[in-house]
């Protein structure tokens, strides 16, 4: 094949390299993903059904938790369910177009969490900082109009960069993922790729470092607010309205930044596959159980729900 016809190569499929190759391995890797993402569905759809039915949590604050659970259950299943079906199957492949759409909706899914902790930080700045004026100023039109945007703008990301991603010329179909992912593909590509890592590193950016700011300005502003708070009972209590969110947000934040915003050399692909698995398989599996476990009004509302059915029983 010569140069000019290899540069012109367009596929139709592509070959998902995968975790490994070690038959033993995959089947281990299949028992172990296969059990957190059924905590993952339970974990998520458990939170849903409690807010649903618990009239205690119709609240800002529980309406953004709805909206965090819905996208991390949609995200589990843009790749969990394609990667436990390639452990055990001989054959890893997807279509380009299937690619590309699963590229698209992780994408969009992912970017839309980033947006979504940083309105969430905003809604626990207010709650903290001006507590008397909350439900004024968190009121239903702007909590649905933060949600609509956070997804909107995760969205306009994805298609973005999911269009000049696949664009390019492809030399071959083998990618050395467990998905379709921007860095995996654009390693496929038979043309200069600069300008589309400027842009990877422009969306990163911005849908990155952008909500990331707004946590850092929110919780600057709730620190000062928890100092100046002269009980100890009412410092903790403050604390503990944020602390759940904290956690998910220092995971999902440092895992991202370690994968896309640090110097490219200072990872392999292997280890950019092991922090994109942390981020698609634990985290969602993670941020029900830090929520429900590190929250005295959810686990509240559950031992309400389980009370309700032993009384039916």
């Amino acid at each position: 094949m010569s140069q000019e016809n290899k540069t012109q190569t367009w596929v139709s499929e592509f070959i998902l390299l995968g975790l490994s190759r070690n038959w033993g391995t995959q089947v281990s890797l299949f028992v172990l993903f296969l059990a957190m993402y059924l905590m993952t569905v339970a974990g998520n759809l458990l939170i849903l059904f409690l807010i649903r039915l618990d009239s205690r949590l119709h609240t800002p604050m529980y309406f953004f938790l709805t909206v965090l659970s819905f996208v991390d259950l949609c995200y589990a299943n843009s790749t969990v369910p394609q990667m436990l079906a390639h452990l055990l199957s001989a054959r890893r492949s997807i279509p380009f177009h299937s690619c590309a759409l699963q590229l698209c909706v992780s994408l969009a899914l992912g970017g839309s969490e980033f947006f979504l902790l940083g309105a969430m930080a905003y809604d626990r700045y207010v709650a903290v900082c001006h507590p008397l004026h909350y439900t004024v100023i968190m009121h239903g039109g702007l909590c649905l109009g933060l949600a609509a945007g956070c997804l909107g703008a995760g969205f306009t990301n994805s298609v973005m960069q999911t269009v000049i991603t696949f664009r390019l010329p492809l030399c071959h179909n083998l990618i050395n993922h467990f998905a379709c992912e921007t860095l995996a593909v654009l390693r496929l590509a038979c043309v200069d790729i600069s300008f589309n890592l400027v842009m990877v590193a422009i969306s990163g950016f911005l849908v990155i470092a952008l909500p990331c700011s707004l946590v850092l300005f929110s919780y600057g502003r709730i620190v000062a607010a928890i100092l100046r708070i002269r009980s100890a009972q009412g410092r903790s209590k403050a604390f503990g309205t944020c602390a759940s969110h904290l956690t998910v947000v220092c995971m999902c934040f440092g895992t991202t930044f370690f994968t896309y915003l640090g110097p490219q050399s200072a990872s392999s692909v292997e280890e950019e596959k092991m922090v994109a698995l942390f981020y698609a398989v634990v985290a969602p599996m993670l941020n029900p159980l830090i929520y429900s476990l590190r929250n005295k009004e959810v686990m509240a509302a559950l031992q309400n729900v389980l009370e309700k059915f032993r009384d039916k029983r």
